[in-house]
C-alpha cells in the first residue's frame, strides 16, 4: 500500500471501527429480526453475524494495532479459542432455553412490548449492564467470586478474544444476575437474541487491540481505552472501570479511572500476586477449586507503582 492509502486506512479504522461494530453488527441483528428474515433462517444468522464480527475484530487489530506485540500469540490462541467456543455455546444455549425459563416465571411481566424493537433491545442492554457490572465489581471484593474471575485476569495481552476468556461458571453467574430481572419483566426471545449478540460484540470491542478513538464517549462507554486500566496487574490499582456496556455504574461507585498519558504494555497485565497462573484451558477450569486459586497477595515481591489515574 502507498503511504497515502495506509494513512487513509488507519484513519478509517481509528474512527470508523467502533461505529461499524456497534451500529453495523447490532443494527444488522435488529434489522434481520424486525423484518422477519431471521425467522426463516433460524439462529444460523446469529452465528454468521458473530463470526463476521470476530473476523472484523482480528482484521482491525492487524490494520491498526494498539500494541504490535499483542497480535502475536503467546501460546494462548488455542486456549482462548476454547474459552470462546465454550462460552458462546453456553450463551446460545441459554437463549434457546429462554422460552422454558420464561414459562417457569408466573405472570406476563411488564415488558414494554409496544416499544420499537431497537428501543426494547436498548432497554435490555441497560438492565443487563447494571447486573453484570455489579457482579463484576463483587468479583473483585468476594474471595470465592474472585477465584472464578481470576481466570479472566490471567491474560498477558489485550485482544478481541480476551473478552470471551472467562471461567464458564463466572459467566453463568454474570448472565444470571444480568438476565433474571429481564426474565421477570417478560423478556421476549427476539430481544434476548439481539442482546446476546450485543454482549459478544461489546466484549470484542472492550478488549480489542485496536488503536481506535471515540472522543469524549470514552468516559461513558466501556470500551478499550478505559478497560485497559481494569487489567493492570496490581491489586487495588486494577479495581476500576468494571462496566460492560457503560461506565455509568463506575461513576456512581467512584471506581472510574482514566489517564490519557498512560501507555500499556505486556508488563502491565496479568496478576502481580500470581504471575504464573496456569495457562492451559483445563488447568484454568480447575484452578479456582484448588487452595492456590485464591491468588493471595504475596508478602514480598515487586510493589505496585503509584497509580497515574484521574477519577470522575
Amino acid at each position: 500500500m502507498t503511504t497515502t492509502t495506509t494513512t487513509k486506512t488507519a484513519a478509517l479504522v481509528r474512527y470508523g471501527y467502533v461505529p461499524f461494530m456497534l451500529l453495523g453488527a447490532n443494527g444488522t441483528a435488529v434489522a434481520l429480526i424486525t423484518t422477519g428474515v431471521a425467522d426463516g433462517i433460524g439462529k444460523a444468522w446469529l452465528l454468521a453475524l458473530l463470526g463476521g464480527a470476530v473476523a472484523c475484530s482480528f482484521a482491525a487489530e492487524r490494520l491498526l494495532p494498539y500494541e504490535n506485540a499483542w497480535n502475536t500469540p503467546q501460546d494462548d490462541d488455542r486456549r482462548d479459542a476454547a474459552h470462546a467456543i465454550v462460552n458462546e455455546t453456553l450463551t446460545l444455549g441459554s437463549v434457546a432455553a429462554l422460552p422454558l425459563l420464561a414459562a417457569l416465571i408466573p405472570g406476563n411481566g411488564i415488558w414494554p412490548n409496544g416499544w420499537p424493537f431497537a428501543l426494547q433491545v436498548l432497554a435490555a442492554i441497560v438492565v443487563a449492564d447494571a447486573g453484570i457490572t455489579l457482579v463484576h465489581y463483587a468479583s473483585h471484593k468476594i474471595g470465592w467470586l474472585w477465584r472464578l474471575h481470576a481466570v479472566h485476569h490471567s491474560v498477558r495481552r489485550c485482544y478481541g478474544f480476551n473478552g470471551l476468556m472467562k471461567h464458564p461458571l463466572h459467566q453463568a453467574l454474570e448472565t444470571a444476575v444480568g438476565v433474571t430481572p429481564l426474565l421477570i419483566a417478560g423478556l421476549p426471545l427476539d430481544v434476548a437474541t439481539a442482546l446476546a449478540l450485543a454482549v459478544a460484540v461489546q466484549l470484542l470491542l472492550q478488549h480489542s487491540n485496536v488503536d481506535y478513538r471515540i472522543g469524549p464517549l470514552k468516559h461513558l462507554l466501556a470500551l478499550n481505552e478505559g478497560h485497559r486500566f481494569h487489567h493492570l496487574k496490581w491489586a487495588g490499582i486494577g479495581d476500576v472501570n468494571f462496566g460492560l456496556f457503560t461506565l455509568i455504574w463506575d461513576h456512581a461507585l467512584r471506581t472510574y479511572s482514566y489517564d490519557p498519558r498512560r501507555r500499556f504494555t505486556t508488563d502491565d497485565l496479568g496478576m502481580a500476586a500470581k504471575p504464573h497462573y496456569p495457562d492451559g484451558y483445563l488447568a484454568q477450569l480447575t484452578e479456582p477449586f484448588k487452595p492456590s486459586g485464591a491468588c493471595a497477595a504475596p508478602t514480598t515481591g515487586t510493589a505496585a507503582p503509584a497509580p497515574h489515574t484521574t477519577s470522575a
